[in-house]
């Protein structure tokens, strides 16, 4: 007999059994939700919009770690005895995010096995995808990384679409992500667009096709 797959993970499902430890907020384009160095006493969860997680080193350089779109998680360092913010939360574009506090999602992991089995997940294909982000910045060229961070950013492969905008993201940011300049974001950009693999209307539309530079030896 076949053992049946457990569900899809459902980020909704998971927040209506915190109802009594959340509460939401929305948030301005480039509005901070929490700063390096605050106090970490909750979760969070982004319904709508995108934000940016960024850290400051003591000589004031900064670096772009990543960015959370709707339905991810963030901030859940406070559940390993993280006691401050590690990095700065900034909304890109308008935003609607839940804050669950620490206490009430300590409590519903320890008391509700399946609810702690679906997060656990969770959390372990994030740590997964940190990998994959680690191996590209230390293996692969500068091309390379910025047509997977494009394509991650249109959520490539997500249900089947083939070709999804990215809403305005300057080319300051994407080379902090990928740890490069900003003139060299822009030839790529300009080569991508040439080629084909991506256009301009409202924001970055990519193609299926950008996915042959990630591939390319």
């Amino acid at each position: 007999m076949k053992s049946k797959c457990p569900p899809p993970f459902d980020p909704k499902a998971l927040l209506a059994k915190l109802s009594d430890g959340r509460s939401v907020k929305a948030f301005r384009r480039k509005e901070v939700v929490f700063s390096q160095g605050d106090a970490a006493d909750e979760v969070l969860y982004v319904e709508k919009g995108r934000v940016r997680l960024s850290v400051v080193s003591k000589q004031g350089k900064e670096a772009v770690l990543g960015f959370v779109v709707a339905d991810m998680f963030f901030g859940e360092g406070c559940l390993a005895g993280q006691q401050v913010r590690m990095s700065t939360a900034t909304a890109t574009e308008e935003a609607i995010i839940h804050f669950i506090r620490k206490k009430a999602m300590m409590r519903r992991l320890h008391t509700d096995t399946k609810f702690s089995e679906h997060f656990t997940a969770y959390l372990l294909s994030r740590n997964i995808r940190f990998e994959e982000d680690l191996v590209d910045q230390l293996f692969n060229s500068s091309e390379k990384r910025l047509a997977r961070v494009l394509l991650l950013l249109a959520h490539f492969g997500k249900e089947g679409k083939q070709e999804l905008v990215i809403p305005k993201i300057s080319q300051e940011i994407l080379a902090g992500m990928i740890g490069t300049t900003r003139s060299r974001v822009s030839h790529f950009m300009n080569k991508f667009r040439k080629l084909g693999f991506i256009h301009y209307n409202g924001g970055v539309q990519v193609h299926s096709s950008l996915l042959n530079v990630v591939l390319h030896d």
